[in-house]
């Protein structure tokens, strides 16, 4: 099956955050709080998304409150933080919405992200990502994390998607 082909039986796009929405930096004030830089033009392609139906979701290592900002804001489905063990979750999600891997689309960027990155249908990961992740993806984005890479998938899927 060729990639829009792919594209075209997405339902669901899940997002890792550091790295993928955001450059990787971290960055921390004198009193310990965490502050993370988002792409507005990844934005735009998440809030299209969900508008035309699609369902969006973030896995993500870290537990940070500006990523529960950002996903109330964009109106994600579903949001998880604080996970070491992502596979799980996105099988639950799974369950909970009746979907199968091939209906999935996950970005990722590192080692955590390859358990997932390994099942779904589309398995993306921005262009900065490293080897071993970039060596298992279908779709590698030609922008960096936090750059517009998630812009980029989520163009990709609503232009290929089933009518």
């Amino acid at each position: 099956m060729d990639l829009k082909e792919k594209a075209s039986k997405i339902k669901l796009l899940v997002f890792d955050v550091d790295g993928v929405m955001t450059d990787g930096s971290i960055t921390y004030d004198e009193n310990g709080i965490e502050y993370k830089t988002f792409n507005a033009k990844d934005g735009h392609g998440l809030a299209k998304m969900v508008r035309n139906g699609y369902m969006t979701a973030v896995i993500t290592g870290r537990r940070n409150g500006t990523v529960d900002r950002r996903a109330e804001d964009l109106r994600f489905t579903e949001v998880y933080q604080g996970v070491k063990n992502k596979l799980p979750i996105l099988e639950g999600i799974m369950q909970k919405y009746k979907l199968s891997f091939d209906e999935v689309s996950y970005m990722g960027d590192d080692e955590p992200d390859v358990p997932i990155l390994e099942k779904v249908g589309i398995s993306a990961c921005p262009s900065d990502a490293v080897e071993n992740v970039k060596k298992i993806c279908n779709f590698v984005s030609t922008k960096e994390g936090g750059h517009g890479a998630v812009r980029e998938l989520c163009d990709f899927v609503f232009e290929n998607k089933s009518e």
